[in-house]
């Protein structure tokens, strides 16, 4: 995104939110591609991919890559196990929603004490 201006600190908020939940097509697409043997699954899942890798960097030139890299991955994991729960029929045991209910409480935490 060369040429473009650092975000103000809400649209990088917002840019990294919208990353996180590219990360999480991606995540699920993989699913889909079949090991990147079905052609329209496979194009998705990479062009979510590259947007996800290209508005976490633009979120960078803001925000501190310590606490931006761990919000998009947290909100990726999140994510993706959500919908592994309600697509893929996986595991929705007590201490696997505990777990996500703490890495959730993590992105908050980043989010309350990044200026």
């Amino acid at each position: 995104m060369r040429g473009m201006n650092a975000p103000g600190p809400t649209l990088a908020w917002a840019v990294l939110l919208v990353a996180g939940l590219c990360e999480i097509g991606w995540a699920v697409g993989l699913k889909y591609t079949e090991g990147f043997s079905r052609f329209w699954p496979s194009v998705w899942t990479l062009a979510a991919m590259a947007l996800s890798v290209v508005l976490l960097a633009w979120s960078l030139k803001t925000l501190p890559v310590g606490t931006a890299y761990a919000v998009w991955t947290g909100i990726g994991a999140v994510g993706t196990a959500l919908l592994g729960m309600l697509l893929f029929g996986e595991s929705r045991e007590v201490a696997r929603l505990v777990s996500i209910g703490l890495i959730v409480a993590g992105i908050l935490g980043l989010k309350l004490v990044t200026k």
